[in-house]
């Protein structure tokens, strides 16, 4: 069977010239006579590859010098505790921005915690716009601001970096990291899931400015707490040693491209090509806000439910799959990442002229 346009937002399509990479170097990683999956962590020749998938995100994103790199378990969700966990601890408050389900969820866990306060949230617009909050609206005792950078469910993504002053900013970028340049030294903290645009599931990055560490509360579990990561390398205990492995493919592949610039201008013109058909009909709505709109995951529906239901049916016997949109909100989600080459989009937007032809509206 040939291989299909996966459209999924989550464990997601990775980068083919990468898989074919990693199926060559499968029994035998690079004259070992083992695979990765099998060595020590501890062993030297694992050692250099986290070493060097550091050094390779660190060039990748410009990372500078006083930030650390975790390679972490637990998904982003586990990062929804572990902020509080080790930043709520000065004037035990924080402020987030409720701009979808998981930056909600993320207010929620922070919660058990202390002061976390709601600063603005969108729900009342069904998360279809980012809400703009201003500098003076956080709170000046606030230990940090936390943000869901791109929404994967509703398809929105932050279209400034709010201006926190002193505060340290939080970020989490699960869906959205490595699709463009981003300036880290804007955010104290920025984490991500790796499942949807880095690597499989099962990695979880942090990048942390190094003033921020060693403010863990005393409850904090050790396998939570950033210092005692960050001091051990990543290797407190044995480290998801595949994904990591396979971030560094993908690093390298980015790199191969010509970075996260080069990058940028390919996930552009791919959401160009599909957000251009969806404003040129009236056929298929899409929700965002034009302004908020993602890069990465872009929603839209047809206004019928049935109708949905057989487009994502047909869809994927044209080898078009996981098209269907998130449990909370049906509809389509097309999530376009780094991965998915222009070629997708292409037939997903031929697709969608086709459907609509066959299938007039009552």
């Amino acid at each position: 069977m040939e291989r299909v346009y996966n459209f999924s937002a989550g464990p997601s399509i990775l980068p083919e010239a990468v898989l074919e990479k990693a199926a060559e170097e499968m029994l035998n990683y690079q004259g070992s006579g083992m695979s990765v999956m099998e060595m020590s962590h501890r062993s030297p020749v694992y050692e250099k590859i986290i070493a060097d998938a550091e050094a390779l995100l660190r060039e990748v994103m410009e990372i500078p010098e006083n930030y650390k790199v975790l390679f972490l378990q637990g998904g982003a969700s586990t990062q929804f505790a572990a902020v509080p966990l080790n930043l709520m601890n000065g004037n035990h408050k924080a402020d987030y921005i409720l701009s979808g389900q998981f930056s909600t969820k993320a207010y929620q866990e922070a919660q058990k915690y202390g002061d976390a306060f709601a600063v603005a949230s969108s729900k009342a617009d069904n998360f279809s716009v980012v809400p703009n909050v201003a500098k003076e609206e956080f709170r000046a005792d606030a230990d940090y601001v936390h943000i869901c950078f791109n929404n994967t469910i509703y398809g929105t993504k932050f279209p400034y970096i709010p201006d926190t002053g002193d505060i340290p900013l939080v970020a989490d970028m699960s869906s959205c990291i490595l699709s463009e340049p981003v300036d880290v030294s804007k955010f104290g903290v920025i984490y991500a899931g790796a499942q949807k645009n880095m690597a499989p599931a099962g990695l979880t990055v942090v990048i942390i400015r190094e003033d921020l560490l060693g403010k863990a509360s005393s409850q904090t579990p050790t396998m939570l707490d950033y210092k005692v990561m960050a001091d051990n390398g990543s290797m407190y205990n044995t480290p998801p040693c595949y994904c990591i492995y396979m971030a560094k493919l993908v690093y390298e592949w980015i790199l191969g491209l010509g970075g996260l610039k080069a990058m940028k201008e390919r996930n552009e013109k791919k959401a160009a090509l599909l957000y251009g058909y969806l404003d040129s009909q009236d056929y298929y709505l899409a929700p965002v806000q034009k302004d908020c709109r993602s890069m990465m995951n872009v929603t839209f529906v047809t206004g019928d439910a049935d109708l949905d239901k057989k487009f994502c049916a047909e869809a994927a016997k044209e080898g078009l799959v996981n098209l269907k949109g998130h449990r909370s909100v049906g509809g389509m989600r097309a999530s376009i990442y780094n991965a998915m080459p222009y070629e997708g989009v292409e037939k997903l937007v031929a697709f969608m002229k086709a459907f609509a032809k066959e299938n007039p509206k009552k």
